[in-house]
């Protein structure tokens, strides 16, 4: 019994410093790790800031877009803008212009049709594939 009464008496003295130390552990591992610890305040930091390119790059191009836009205003109508909306919307294309096909980026190699203004066209012969319309 006299070896029971020692262990319970060094135990008093250990039991203090062991739950503090535990405590201690737990809670520094949470502000490390934790849902609000630093590494996820890094990680969210690093979103905030890729969200933040992201709103930049959208708003250059919605800046563009609207300069566009307003160039097509009846009021200060671009030639040349009006003329490329109209070809591009319908397909048309001028007989000097020379249309280079490539691989997957084609539009025939996207939609698996090609575009009406070249339906028909053969190659030339040679290492690439420029055409004359």
């Amino acid at each position: 019994m006299n070896l029971l009464g020692e262990i319970r008496r060094r135990a008093r003295h250990i039991v203090g410093p062991v739950a503090g130390i535990t405590l201690f552990g737990y809670f520094a591992y949470h502000v490390i790790q934790g849902d609000r610890g630093l590494i996820a305040w890094l990680k969210l930091s690093q979103q905030v800031e890729t969200a933040q390119l992201q709103y930049d790059e959208t708003v250059a191009r919605r800046t563009e877009f609207a300069h566009r836009v307003g160039l097509l205003q009846p009021q200060s109508l671009d030639p040349d803008l009006l003329e490329e909306r109209v070809r591009s919307v319908l397909g048309l294309v001028h007989p000097d212009d020379i249309i280079i096909m490539g691989g997957a980026r084609s539009p025939t190699a996207a939609h698996g049709k090609a575009p009406a203004a070249w339906r028909g066209v053969e190659p030339r012969a040679g290492p690439s594939y420029h055409h004359h319309l």
